[in-house]
């Protein structure tokens, strides 16, 4: 996936992931926050980590997968890129 490197919506949610996790580490370090807290930071992160995966399978799927763009049928990649969602 040598692309990926130019693609700047994916760099940019691997950067928001790191603050995420920089944020879980320093709530774990404060005694005063709650578990309820950090479960929900946690939660955020897993949203988060499901929405890259999304990003990226459909990124493989148009740069390596689908060999003849014109002959895609955009509504049923975008159905199955929904349904793969639903299920992630």
């Amino acid at each position: 996936m040598g692309h990926l490197h130019q693609d700047k919506k994916i760099l940019n949610r691997v950067k928001r992931l790191q603050g995420q996790m920089n944020a879980v580490e320093e709530s774990l370090k404060n005694e005063h926050n709650s578990c309820i807290d950090v479960l929900q930071q946690v939660a955020a992160i897993k949203g988060a980590v499901n929405g890259l995966m999304n990003e990226l399978i459909e990124q493989h799927l148009r740069h390596h997968v689908i060999q003849d763009q014109s002959q895609v049928d955009e509504h049923e990649l975008l159905e199955f890129l929904k349904l793969l969602k639903r299920y992630s």
